[in-house]
């Protein structure tokens, strides 16, 4: 779905690049941190909705541009949606924040330097982050009077545990990438400069697996999630049935009996 209205260069953008089966995906708006805009948000839209859509990708990397992931919202632009109490899910398209239509392909989202609020809920609406060690993080809705709306009063719990997320949550406190890896924020701690090395690299790892297999292996725990174990349980048949029919399968099985990596096609 395009976007017709017109681009405020000041408002910055979400650059995208396809790296064979991986879509780079970059907040650009360095200057301001990347502090996110209605039109950083339209664009970040369009380009998972791409990443999604696409049979030719098969994971996406989130970054941000400079030295910053983001500093979270660009809270004016954002304040009379909050006054209605307007939380977009992006109706029917992909919801970057995994709120509403979450991305089938797996997210692996490299951060750096200050990553505040919505920049914490983003990485956690993915599915592997790769954090630098100058990372700063901080949820601190309450000192601005609002509370994080974009997943994190779900997220920390989920990763972290109560006790774990009343701490950070409630503080508004600032935390390093160590502390984040504690508490399972964060998978791997890196030194700065090197997050989306790493993060293209543990991309570029999953994309040798049968596309259609990684997606039904995050489809599976996401219905874990919302659903429950009973409804996964019941769901791990039948998908295992239509992958088993599947060309990538029987490559599957040669691959293995030759003692190589599978030639996958998502066939």
């Amino acid at each position: 779905m395009s976007d017709e209205r017109p681009l405020d260069p000041a408002d910055g953008g979400v650059t995208t690049e396809v790296r064979g089966r991986i879509l780079l995906m970059g907040l650009d708006r360095p200057a301001k941190m990347n502090g996110y805009t209605p039109q950083m948000a339209r664009q970040l839209v369009a380009a998972f909705e791409r990443l999604d859509e696409d049979d030719d990708l098969w994971c996406g990397v989130l970054f941000g541009h400079g030295a910053h992931f983001t500093a979270g919202l660009d809270l004016p632009k954002f304040r009379d949606a909050m006054k209605d109490g307007r939380r977009s899910t992006h109706g029917e398209r992909v919801d970057p924040m995994a709120l509403g239509r979450r991305c089938s392909k797996p997210i692996v989202t490299a951060v750096q330097g200050v990553t505040y609020t919505l920049g914490i809920e983003m990485m956690l609406a993915g599915d592997i982050v790769v954090a630098a060690d100058d990372c700063r993080f901080s949820q601190l809705e309450p000192l601005r009077g609002i509370h994080a709306a974009g997943g994190a009063t779900i997220r920390f719990v989920d990763r972290g545990g109560w006790g774990n997320a009343m701490y950070h949550l409630l503080t508004s406190d600032e935390f390093d990438a160590e502390e984040a890896r504690r508490i399972g924020l964060v998978q791997e701690v890196v030194p700065a400069g090197t997050q989306l090395d790493r993060a293209i690299q543990l991309a570029e790892k999953i994309c040798e697996g049968a596309p259609k297999a990684v997606q039904a292996t995050k489809a599976s725990s996401a219905i874990y999630l919302r659903d429950g174990e009973e409804a996964c349980i019941a769901a791990l048949g039948p998908k295992q049935a239509e992958l088993a029919a599947m060309d990538d399968a029987e490559e599957g099985v040669a691959a293995f009996l030759e003692r190589r990596l599978g030639n996958f096609t998502g066939n």
